[in-house]
């Protein structure tokens, strides 16, 4: 790996500092580096489209959040670009490296010091009058659910053509295992070892208390037809890509072709780190 991209969550300053450290490392190391537009041209110095970096990186360093990793992982996963995330945001699930790790996981990387986790993504294809109208790809999930003023919504649900029931609720999660620690979590969701091929159905506040999460294989497609009236329903994509949604749009839900290559560190204990974020064995 000596094609290096990186790509920064624009506007943190921190991001620079770190890379006033990290760049001559990298150079150190005979590495080719291909810095994002914007942080780029915070440094003073020659800087690449997130799309081009997507087609010459060997690899590619995240500095930010879970959102900028998301945003990547949609970017580079058709590429088979895999990606390493430093934590600069509150939370990091995806985002495993901390700020003071980098230096030491960098070099790791570039010596085999780290594995490839592969994570499981989905493909979102709105249907409309008959004709597929946009699609989609996402690492986290998938999310149905209604406007601020809207009442609740009935959400027709079918898996491999047999009807499931119709969810009369505030929405539905549709979810990877890598989501599962998101918003699928925080309604009530499962939460799924990351490598597991399996997608995470969640009612958020269904009327029936009887509907639970349910968890199917990867290779079952889903539909979701809108039976409500009202205007005010979203399609909501890894909660950064926002849609709205007719009555009578079928969503039609199913294993990406494409994976995402998560760069980690060997040591990684993914219990540890369920430990830690969610606080678990505090008082």
């Amino acid at each position: 790996m000596k094609k290096i991209g990186i790509i920064c969550k624009p506007g943190r300053i921190e991001s620079q500092e770190i890379l006033r450290e990290l760049l001559p490392f990298l150079r150190q190391k005979d590495c080719e580096v291909f810095v994002d537009d914007e942080t780029a041209s915070a440094l003073n110095i020659s800087g690449f489209s997130k799309e081009m970096i997507a087609s010459l990186a060997d690899v590619v360093i995240v500095l930010g959040g879970d959102g900028t990793m998301l945003n990547v992982s949609r970017l580079v996963a058709e590429k088979s670009v895999p990606i390493l995330g430093v934590n600069l945001g509150s939370l990091g699930f995806i985002t495993e490296v901390k700020r003071d790790e980098i230096i030491g996981a960098v070099d790791r990387m570039l010596h085999g010091g780290c594995a490839i986790e592969e994570r499981l993504m989905l493909s979102a294809s709105i249907l409309r009058n008959g004709k597929k109208i946009t699609e989609y790809t996402v690492l986290n999930d998938v999310v149905i659910n209604k406007g601020a003023l809207a009442r609740i919504i009935d959400l027709e649900t079918i898996i491999n053509d047999h009807y499931v029931t119709t969810f009369k609720a505030d929405g539905l999660i549709i979810s990877t295992p890598t989501g599962s620690t998101a918003y699928s979590l925080s309604a009530g969701g499962p939460i799924l070892y990351p490598t597991l091929e399996s997608i995470v159905l969640t009612p958020i506040c269904s009327h029936t208390l009887t509907n639970r999460p349910l968890v199917l294989p990867d290779n079952f497609k889903i539909e979701i037809i809108i039976k409500t009236i009202s205007g005010d329903v979203f399609l909501t994509l890894d909660g950064q890509v926002g849609f709205s949604l007719q009555m009578g749009d079928i969503i039609e839900i199913k294993k990406a072709a494409s994976k995402t290559k998560l760069l980690i560190t060997i040591d990684r204990d993914y219990f540890k780190v369920l430990r830690t974020k969610l606080k678990w064995g505090e008082r």
